[in-house]
């Protein structure tokens, strides 16, 4: 029953001149490839910024922390009691603070962490940052570890010092006045992100005597095994009845990733708008074939032919054109994906500038998510499939009475 509406369908989606393709077969098929393909690279490459902010700063930043209104003491025990929840992986005394960096005229507002040296390598990716000096050399005393940008900012380098004044009040016989120290800077980190020009480390220690605390700390820093369900974690983390609260990167960079997932919400729906454009094509063209083969369906009816044969004979022309668009599109697709960045240095020497210099990254990240993929697909196909149907569907109403009487 099905093999007469292939064989007709394949020899209309064909040129009347042997070609491959018809005219507009050729328009549709390019039309749905262009669209899928511009899905595919633009989602991938916006997956790949994602991730790559995602490890750059929340690699950084603590995924959540618990505090109290006061400094907490003993709090080795209370990191042990922390680690007892599975989903936390790691848990280490953590003192942040907001100060003032000066050095000669150059001043710039700064937040400083207080680390467990040691451990900060299980919490955090900076350490794999650290393009001057070694986090180690926290240990040193009176040392600082301060983003390229800040250093660039104020002028210094290695070895040079710095001045730290925080708001905590200092007394003494001449008056009360802002605590001010001298800091070596030790180290230089570079993330190429914003945490460059505003992120200063010291030792937990160090950070201890700013805060005029003993052996306490102001809060826990924790990692999870979960990054989006940190907040959750953290709450679980925390042992009953100690008054402690939680907070997450959520409540501090949480608005930074939706705004990221709403654009590619707005990307997304705008491409759509390609696919939905190939489709318009793919009805276009089995419209045309339609309305040019109305002498053919009027013979076919009069010798027999049902009419769910000759619906299937356009429906199958505009399934040919749908899954070799979508096939063509998903191979283009992921091959530029995948050469992305030989494109990128390809055009970079071509126009000999850097077409990237003034983002955080050097070179053009992306993911590609099979599964966001197969959506894309799947989508489009049924776009596709339904601008086949429709106009397929119109045979049905043709005369064979009325279209033979006029040839």
């Amino acid at each position: 029953m099905l093999n007469l509406p292939f064989k007709l369908a394949f020899k209309y989606f064909r040129s009347n001149k042997g070609g491959i393709f018809s005219f507009t077969s050729f328009l549709a098929v390019s039309g749905l490839s262009i669209g899928v393909a511009s899905l595919i690279i633009v989602m991938s490459v916006m997956n790949g910024f994602e991730k790559e902010l995602q490890n750059r700063i929340l690699g950084v930043v603590p995924h959540a922390v618990i505090y109290s209104d006061e400094p907490i003491n003993n709090y080795e025990s209370l990191i042990t009691d922390i680690k007892q929840n599975k989903n936390v992986l790691e848990a280490v005394p953590y003192i942040s603070f907001q100060a003032l960096a000066t050095h000669e005229s150059a001043s710039k507002g700064i937040s400083i962490n207080g680390i467990d040296v040691e451990s900060e390598n299980r919490v955090s990716i900076l350490p794999n940052h650290v393009i001057y000096g070694s986090l180690n050399d926290l240990n040193k005393d009176n040392s600082i570890i301060i983003g390229s940008w800040l250093a660039s900012y104020l002028g210094v380098f290695v070895g040079d010092n710095i001045n730290i004044t925080t708001s905590d009040i200092k007394s003494s016989i001449i008056g009360s006045y802002p605590k001010s120290v001298m800091l070596k800077v030790v180290g230089i980190f570079e993330l190429r992100a914003e945490i460059d020009q505003s992120l200063a480390l010291i030792s937990h220690d160090l950070a201890q005597k700013f805060k005029s605390l003993n052996n306490e700390t102001l809060s826990i820093r924790i990692k999870t095994s979960d990054l989006f369900l940190a907040d959750k974690i953290a709450y679980e983390s925390i042992p009953d009845n100690t008054g402690y609260i939680s907070s997450s990167w959520k409540e501090t960079h949480g608005t930074l990733f939706e705004a990221i997932q709403f654009e590619k919400l707005l990307i997304g729906l705008m491409l759509f708008l390609i696919v939905g454009v190939a489709s318009i094509l793919v009805l276009s063209t089995i419209v045309m074939t339609v309305k040019s083969k109305e002498r053919e369906v009027g013979i076919l009816k009069t010798i027999g032919a049902n009419n769910n044969q000759l619906v299937m004979i356009f429906f199958f022309q505009g399934l040919m054109v749908s899954m070799i668009g979508l096939i063509f599109g998903l191979l283009i697709g992921l091959l530029i994906t995948f050469n992305l960045n030989n494109f990128i240095y390809l055009l970079e020497s071509l126009l000999q500038r850097n077409l990237l210099e003034a983002y955080f990254i050097n070179y053009f990240p992306y993911y590609v998510d099979y599964s966001q993929i197969l959506f894309i697909c799947s989508l489009s196909f049924i776009f596709s499939v339904i601008s086949s149907l429709l106009p397929a569907l119109r045979v049905i109403k043709l005369n064979p009475i009325e279209i033979l009487r006029h040839e």
